[in-house]
């Protein structure tokens, strides 16, 4: 077998079994011990056009991207720029208003901030326009009493975090700027976007389904106009957003690699983003950590800084792993990406099929791929590599 797992036949019929069950376009790559063994793909990116995926195909892939955000914000810790037990007013004085001046960094990171809604009357228009979102959200008044409630953040999350990694940037850049700049040209990496550029939109995916309004939605948390799926989020204007909590749009690749980085520790062929001991904290659990979280339906094993942690019997996602040094980011609709501390394993599952069960029991489309992936690990291993 080769190193690189491309047509790996235990990753083809992994991924022909996921389009049996389902899938209509499904891509995967994984790292281990900073080499890239798989990347493959199956399917098709457009049903109309008859599209096949490829390797340059780009999957939106929601919350995914919270992943990469947090370690945005963990740079400008790392450079004693951002302490996380702060209150946010410091680094943003106008969100101090309506009772928001003691929320800290960390309670926004591990969605503890008591304030998961979206700014009424939000349009996908008005999603893209960063000053219009950030300074509706500076007005916000908490639903629930900051810092004494686990309150999945959905989409909001995403501007709050930006705007503290935007405020603290010496340089003044814009988000995607900065994540461009920081983390994905030092890396290597080529096609995360936060915002589609007009050249590469036609390798987008098509989405289907997902469009399952007010699940979440008590709060506004996640409005008809803006919810995670594909009715939005085929739209031009939302795929062109830089939205940082649920905006990403990449090559499993892409995100692959940047996960791998913390799989090794923050640093990934030779160029070190963040230390050793800041990622090791990244398996933390957030306060109060058992406690049902007031947004979402299901357990939620969650972390102090800005990841869903493994390893929690009936609350983690088996798929990502079954013990506790895993960080992940799973988005709307099954897309996931994980980092596997102690094993040196990143992983990365994309797909454009919002409707099937891939983060359902008891057969998930997902499931073939991860088994295929931890087979080929173990060869990888059992090398010396």
């Amino acid at each position: 077998m080769t190193a690189l797992a491309t047509h790996d036949p235990r990753i083809t019929k992994a991924l022909e079994r996921s389009l049996e069950l389902g899938e209509t376009g499904i891509a995967v790559a994984a790292y281990h011990r900073g080499e890239l063994i798989v990347d493959a793909v199956a399917g098709l990116a457009d049903v109309e056009r008859g599209t096949p995926v490829d390797e340059r195909t780009l999957f939106p892939v929601f919350s995914v991207t919270k992943g990469v955000t947090a370690t945005a914000l963990h740079l400008q810790a790392e450079r004693g720029l951002v302490d996380l037990r702060a209150p946010i007013a410091r680094y943003w004085p106008e969100f101090a208003a309506h009772g928001k001046e003691t929320i800290t960094v960390e309670q926004a990171l591990s969605h503890r901030a008591g304030i998961p809604q979206m700014p009424e009357g939000v349009t996908p228009d008005l999603m893209a326009d960063w000053e219009w979102m950030t300074s509706r959200i500076a007005e916000f008044r908490p639903v629930f009493e900051p810092g004494t409630t686990s309150a999945y953040h959905v989409l909001v999350w995403g501007w709050i975090i930006g705007e503290v990694v935007l405020r603290t940037d010496p340089a003044h850049r814009p988000f995607d700027v900065f994540v461009a700049e920081e983390i994905c040209t030092p890396l290597g990496v080529e096609n995360f976007h936060l915002g589609v550029p007009d050249p590469d939109l036609g390798r987008v995916a098509t989405l289907y389904g997902g469009n399952e309004f007010g699940t979440v939605d008590d709060h506004n948390v996640s409005p008809p106009a803006v919810f995670p799926g594909s009715d939005a989020h085929n739209q031009r204007t939302v795929q062109q957003a830089v939205d940082p909590g649920a905006g990403a749009i990449a090559t499993a690749g892409s995100v692959a690699r940047i996960f791998a980085m913390l799989a090794e520790g923050g640093e990934l062929d030779g160029t070190r983003l963040l230390s050793p001991h800041r990622v090791a904290t990244f398996t933390r659990p957030r306060q109060d950590p058992h406690a049902p979280d007031r947004i979402l339906t299901i357990p939620v094993w969650f972390g102090a800084n800005g990841f869903w942690l493994g390893g929690e019997p009936e609350a983690s996602d088996p798929l990502v792993g079954d013990h506790r040094d895993i960080i992940y980011s799973p988005g709307a609709g099954g897309s996931v990406a994980w980092a596997d501390l102690r094993d040196r394993v990143a992983v990365a599952i994309c797909h454009n099929n919002m409707d099937t069960p891939a983060i359902q029991s008891p057969e998930r489309t997902f499931a073939p791929v991860a088994r295929a992936v931890r087979e080929i690990v173990a060869e990888h291993e059992g090398n010396g590599r």
